[in-house]
């Protein structure tokens, strides 16, 4: 079968060869007539093949696959998911004390547009491409047949993450099993999984480390957890017998969830959940209450152009946490909109330092887990930041 074509600039060739997977609109010199989702190989104006990936209409026209000649066919997403696998058992994914990971993140597993989360024996596909999406029954497959018994269910829960007229048509969906709800393990720690309401997949997986970091830091501490979803930060500090545990966030759904999560442990009692506007609700906190104070916001900003009011609204959220931690106390503060970089975020930080006014050491800084790796040559893919610091 022959495959559409795509030329790039001279100029451009430079990117590929450095095995960065996107191809922006700009760097295209010709094309034949290629709609959404076309599998396309990519050349050189001198007709040199540079890669083979898929078409989608807007900044980003074209996403590499493969820097080499292959087939984008059953064999080629059996191979992609086996590597994952693979590596997934490598960094002990599944264990006995954790059945929840990330199987398959984007870039960072040389499939960009895909993410695939497990939840013991339920796997999550997401697309955030039309031409991933084109290929969900291939990757399916290939994932059932590589997973056999260890796997039930699979969900595609896309409709959030593909433009918004394709997802109309393309609604979310139980591919195999049926199940909306499942009981996870991480480090050790029991929590309820909402597949079919819960924001992303269902779970922030990603946090995994530093919800151990909290954890550890807990015991005997008041801690408040600000947009706190389903309790992720809040049952680690529990379960490491926290004096108190605050959970906050707007959502009914999610704080009925944080609330059973919370129930599930040895320290329930210690637990308070409250559903409310967390800026609002900051603002009647009293000082010296909390020992740890963690802010884990949704990502403010999904484009450049919202990107300066998410600036202002992380330096809002934490210089009102910073002003509100005892002296001695501890901030966990994240950012996962990848429009806000490093240097921006801890510059952001910085300035809420300054409006709070109070002196504040940086103690570590903080990204997302093994399981969620990023390609070398693609930078983008390191999106969760944080930052832990120690408030005077």
């Amino acid at each position: 079968m022959t495959l559409k074509r795509v030329v790039i600039k001279n100029d451009r060739i430079r990117s590929l060869e450095r095995r960065h997977p996107w191809i922006f609109s700009r760097a295209i010199i010709a094309s034949d007539d290629c709609e959404d989702g076309d599998i396309v190989e990519v050349y050189s104006k001198k007709d040199r093949y540079l890669g083979v990936g898929y078409w989608q209409d807007g900044s980003i026209m074209v996403r590499i696959l493969s820097f080499d000649k292959e087939n984008i066919d059953d064999g080629f997403w059996t191979r992609r998911l086996s590597d994952a696998i693979g590596l997934r058992k490598r960094l002990g994914y599944p264990s006995s004390s954790t059945t929840t990971y990330r199987l398959v993140h984007g870039e960072g597993d040389q499939l960009p547009g895909l993410i695939i989360d497990i939840y013991d024996s339920v796997a999550v596909i997401q697309c955030h491409t039309i031409g991933i999406h084109m290929q969900l029954s291939s990757i399916a497959t290939a994932l059932k047949q590589l997973m056999g018994t260890a796997l039930s269910t699979i969900v595609t829960k896309s409709g959030a993450t593909l433009p918004r007229d394709y997802a109309q048509d393309h609604p979310d969906e139980v591919i195999i099993g049926e199940r909306s709800e499942v009981s996870v393990v991480e480090n050790d720690h029991k929590f309820i999984i909402d597949i079919e309401h819960g924001q992303k997949t269902g779970f922030f997986l990603d946090q995994r480390d530093n919800r151990e970091l909290v954890g550890a830091l807990s015991p005997d501490r008041a801690v408040l957890n600000l947009y706190s979803y389903t309790g992720g930060f809040s049952i680690y500090a529990l379960d490491h017998d926290a004096s108190r545990v605050t959970s906050v966030d707007i959502s009914d759904k999610a704080m009925d969830i944080c609330n059973r999560n919370a129930a599930l442990t040895k320290n329930a009692a210690a637990h308070e959940g409250i559903t409310a506007n967390v800026h609002n609700y900051l603002k009647t906190v009293e000082s010296d209450v909390y020992d740890i104070i963690v802010v884990d916001p949704p990502a403010f900003a999904k484009s450049q152009r919202k990107r300066h009011n998410a600036i202002q609204a992380y330096k809002r959220i934490n210089a009102a946490a910073i002003s509100k931690v005892k002296k001695g106390g501890l901030i966990f503060t994240f950012s996962c909109s990848q429009v806000v970089d490093t240097p921006m975020f801890y510059n952001t930080i910085m300035s809420a330092a300054i409006e709070a006014g109070r002196p504040c050491q940086v103690l570590k800084r903080l990204a997302q887990g093994a399981d969620h790796p990023v390609s070398i040559y693609h930078p983008e893919g390191s999106y969760l930041k944080g930052l832990l610091i120690k408030v005077g």
